[in-house]
């Protein structure tokens, strides 16, 4: 019997448009109205999480910033690992030559979310994700001046897969690499890919497990479904992972079951098929 089903959102609850398909939702409400919980376990900030968890039918929580923060759909907050201050200023200081591509993401309410030293509005990558979220975002320059008392969930780059995987191998080396977990989420068809800086430990996987056993639910009765490298963790922990059609190779490379792809409701297939059919459901 699975009792939670734990659902990416970027490739998998959404298609390549990023648009939520109807069976995706129906298929989630209907595990939900069997007294299956449903969580969003995602790389994105939660006020942009949010904006999905409530396009569905049903109660959800969140998981997001790759393991960071565990929210309810209202707000409230569940479990929280920031970046402690003094290990972002030592990235940020290590990092210097991909500053463009580099911001600081902080658990506020609304204003000064994401904070960059400088902001190319009309850039390839960063640009389009940040003038969707232009109020939650601001520059301050130099970057590590944004670093005052409070702890940032983490740090982020976003651009090309070149020059992420570029900072990724700097920060692989980094003479502190011990003091951190990195999570990279990368879209090769789009030429694009996200890199976070986290605190030691944190996961997409490790949060989950957490949030499980907060809720008396064993790793055999949860069902995840992911398509990127960020999701590893969080299949690694569940029952029954499920990847995308279109998920990187190497995570289909893995002797996991495998669902449709996002643009055929690979979520829908899944849950009806793992899920619903053996819990009693339609």
């Amino acid at each position: 019997m699975i009792r939670l089903i734990a659902t990416d959102i970027d490739g998998t609850l959404l298609d390549s448009q990023g648009q939520l398909p109807e069976a995706n939702a129906l298929a989630l409400k209907e595990a939900a109205d069997w007294g299956i919980e449903i969580v969003i376990v995602t790389g994105r900030r939660f006020h942009a999480a949010r904006m999905i968890a409530e396009k569905l039918p049903c109660e959800v929580h969140l998981i997001v910033s790759n393991g960071a923060l565990v929210k309810s759909s209202s707000g409230e907050t569940h479990l929280r690992s920031l970046l402690p201050i003094k290990t972002a200023r030592r990235v940020i200081e290590a990092t210097g030559e991909f500053r463009q591509y580099q911001g600081v993401i902080f658990d506020r309410p609304d204003e000064r979310q994401v904070i960059f030293e400088r902001i190319d509005w009309e850039g390839p990558f960063v640009g389009p994700y940040l003038r969707r979220h232009r109020h939650q975002v601001a520059e301050v320059a130099p970057l590590a001046a944004c670093l005052g008392a409070e702890d940032p969930v983490e740090i982020m780059f976003i651009g090309g897969c070149e020059i992420v995987r570029a900072a990724q191998r700097s920060l692989e080396t980094y003479e502190r690499r011990d003091e951190y977990t990195l999570a990279l989420t990368e879209y090769e068809e789009r030429g694009m890919s996200m890199l976070d800086v986290l605190q030691r430990g944190v996961t997409k996987g490790t949060a989950l497990a957490e949030w499980a056993k907060r809720r008396g639910i064993a790793p055999d009765e949860v069902m995840a479904i992911g398509d990127n490298w960020n999701d590893r963790e969080m299949l690694e922990f569940a029952g029954v992972p499920v990847v995308m059609g279109n998920a990187v190779a190497e995570l289909k490379s893995l002797g996991w079951r495998v669902t449709l792809s996002n643009d055929d409701c690979g979520v829908a297939a899944a849950i009806r098929s793992h899920v619903l059919n053996g819990n009693g459901g339609s």
